[in-house]
């Protein structure tokens, strides 16, 4: 507990100083300060980000093997674990390396949610259409971007189209959006802003690829 109030200083201690390099710069605004945050933190998660990126494209590659793997033992699944490992092992992929960044993001969520919950007797000041950060943005405007930029992230690195992904890449983004609607836009912002750089990362790392 104290680790994670100490992480929740670390991230208000960023915001306050990336407001004054806003008020240094003549625009004061919380909005802009928690934009820069963002691209600080996802900097900083670049290189589990590459990491996450190959786990996710050695995976697709492997997809046709994995195919063939489970029509062949069907019906068998101890056999078929069996052989599922000694693949990755003899490819070298590691099938819970795309979890890392995500199991590493969650704790920051959680942090910039607390943080910016902190600043809510204060009243973070208004950002572009959004009259209170620390309130929910009641245009929906941002839940809708936390919807889609979701939606577009999973799109980006998935393949794999039988029913059961089809009807996760439909239900997290709604899901995702939902939630948001009562979120502070303050923390709706950060993840919307935090998608589109992970999009724009991974299309940089996917450029030249060819798309199956």
């Amino acid at each position: 507990m104290v680790l994670f109030d100490s992480a929740i200083g670390l991230l208000q201690d960023l915001l306050t100083f990336f407001y004054g390099v806003t008020v240094s710069l003549g625009m004061a605004n919380y909005g802009i300060a928690i934009i820069l945050v963002t691209l600080v933190i996802k900097l900083a998660l670049y290189p589990l980000t590459v990491k996450q990126v190959k786990g996710m494209k050695a995976m697709q590659d492997l997809q046709p093997k994995m195919k063939e793997l489970q029509e062949k033992y069907k019906g068998n699944a101890e056999k078929l674990n069996k052989e599922m490992a000694i693949l990755y092992k003899e490819s070298g992929v590691n099938p819970l390396a795309g979890c890392l960044p995500l199991l590493v993001q969650m704790p920051i969520l959680m942090g910039i949610f607390y943080a910016i919950r902190d600043y809510q007797y204060a009243h973070l000041p208004s950002f572009l259409w959004i009259a209170d950060l620390s309130g929910p943005d009641h245009l929906y405007v941002l839940p809708i971007l936390s919807a889609a930029t979701t939606y577009i992230q999973q799109k980006q690195t998935t393949t794999d189209t039988n029913q059961q992904t089809k009807m996760m890449m439909n239900f997290m983004p709604l899901f995702i959006g939902y939630i948001s609607i009562t979120f502070p836009a303050g923390l709706v912002l950060y993840w919307v802003v935090s998608n589109t750089f992970q999009i724009a990362q991974q299309w940089w790392m996917y450029r030249g690829t060819p798309q199956k």
